[in-house]
């Protein structure tokens, strides 16, 4: 298990695999081996497969032995989830438990959960009136959106806010803190500890002010 190669799971169109991609090429250190969808027309799939990337599509995302093998196979030692929509298998969280992480698009521990993203989430925070909104990097584990938080950006959210223009400006800051995050997690600059703490800091994104 070499934490230096990445897999990234991801059910859409995989913008925020692209950010990783391009981050990843400009500052070395870690690389993506391998990218897993449950949706063969998922859009980062086609991406991945333009970069020569590594693909498998997941027959059954419950399967949690089959998932372990296939990353097994590729020497994973880091997992991103970006926008995949299943629930993890617990026999894939308890073995990559600590190199796990996971992009959610609010201020967790608020408007999170199960059921709990894309859309929903956005819909949420303005029906809340909320002022501030934003992104959240975590440790996976058996719970949706419980797991250690590893860092957040925020952005404000404005009054005349849908939740088209407020994912936008959250999705701003994701393409930012993702790559960020995990490039850390990946070249051992933070690390989950025994205690269940997180070791370490992630290089800082600016807040959005507007």
């Amino acid at each position: 298990m070499t934490a230096s190669r990445i897999a990234v799971f991801a059910s859409g169109g995989g913008s925020n695999l692209e950010a990783l991609l391009q981050h990843l090429d400009a500052v070395g250190g870690a690389q993506v081996v391998l990218v897993l969808s449950n949706k063969p027309d998922a859009g980062a799939v086609a991406k991945a497969a333009r970069r020569g990337i590594a693909t498998h599509v997941i027959a059954d995302p419950a399967d949690g032995n089959a998932i372990v093998a296939v990353l097994d196979a590729a020497d994973v030692g880091t997992i991103a989830l970006a926008g995949y929509l299943k629930m993890i298998p617990e026999a894939v969280t308890r073995r990559w438990r600590g190199r796990m992480l996971n992009v959610h698009p609010s201020l967790l521990p608020a408007f999170g959960g199960h059921g709990m993203y894309g859309r929903r989430v956005h819909e949420a925070v303005i029906a809340a009136k909320t002022s501030t909104s934003g992104a959240t990097v975590h440790f996976v584990d058996e719970v949706y959106d419980r797991g250690p938080i590893l860092a957040q950006a925020s952005v404000p959210v404005r009054p005349d806010d849908t939740a088209v223009s407020l994912a936008e400006r959250v999705l701003g800051v994701e393409h930012q803190l993702f790559p960020r995050a995990v490039h850390a997690l990946a070249t051992g600059v933070v690390e989950l500890g025994p205690d269940g703490r997180v070791h370490g800091v992630v290089p800082a994104v600016p807040s959005l002010s507007s």
